[in-house]
Parts: C-alpha cells; structure tokens; sequence
C-alpha cells in the first residue's frame, strides 16, 4: 500500500503535488479541509483517513510527542527551503519513510531541509 501524505498549510500546495509518483492520494489541507483549518481538525483528519501528516509546525511535534500514533507525522525542520528543494528531498527520502511507517513504534519522523 503507498504512503499517503497531507500536507499542512504552512507547506505550498506545489509540494503535495510534486511528490504525487512518489507518494499517490496526497492531499493537502487546503483542498480537503480549508484554509485556516485547527491543528485538531488536520491531527482528526488525518487520523480518520489513514494519512502522514507533514508539518513544519512545531505545534505538531509536541501533538506527536504527546499523543503518539496514528497519524504518523513527518516533522521538516527548515529555514526556507524551497518547494522544489521540499518536495526533492521527500522524493529521495522515500525509502527512509517507508520504514518510517513500517515501525509501529515510531511516531514522529524529523526531516532536515536542505
């Protein structure tokens, strides 16, 4: 089965759709939730429907410490990367985050942008 993303507001949209090949039925929550959406909203939809939440949030973070899994949540630590840059290295990180989702133990992934 393929890993299925959502991607949070702070992250483009251009993001969710570069990694499509990679990662099909990757959303992001703009599209499926709305702008402005609580951090509630996004954890509960991505829990509902089986997605890895992918954030540069930090508020997230501590969700994922605190609460665990499911949703799985990819956490990018960046200092303005660019999309491409973003979205190439979740492309080349595909492997790394299959495991991730394979551990039942693992909640939270930190990924650091180029």
């Amino acid at each position: 089965m393929a890993v299925r993303l959502l991607f949070d507001e702070n992250l483009s949209e251009s993001v969710a759709s570069r990694v499509q090949s990679d990662f099909p039925g990757s959303e992001h929550v703009r599209r499926v939730i709305g702008t402005g959406a609580s951090d509630r909203s996004i954890w509960e939809y991505a829990q509902r429907n089986g997605l890895v939440l992918v954030t540069l949030d930090e508020d997230f973070q501590r969700m994922s410490m605190a609460r665990g899994a499911p949703p799985k949540v990819i956490w990018i630590e960046s200092h303005n990367a660019r999309n491409a840059a973003l979205a190439s290295m979740l492309i080349a990180k595909v492997e790394v985050i299959n495991r991730f989702i394979s551990d039942s133990e693992a909640a939270m992934l930190v990924l650091i942008a180029p």
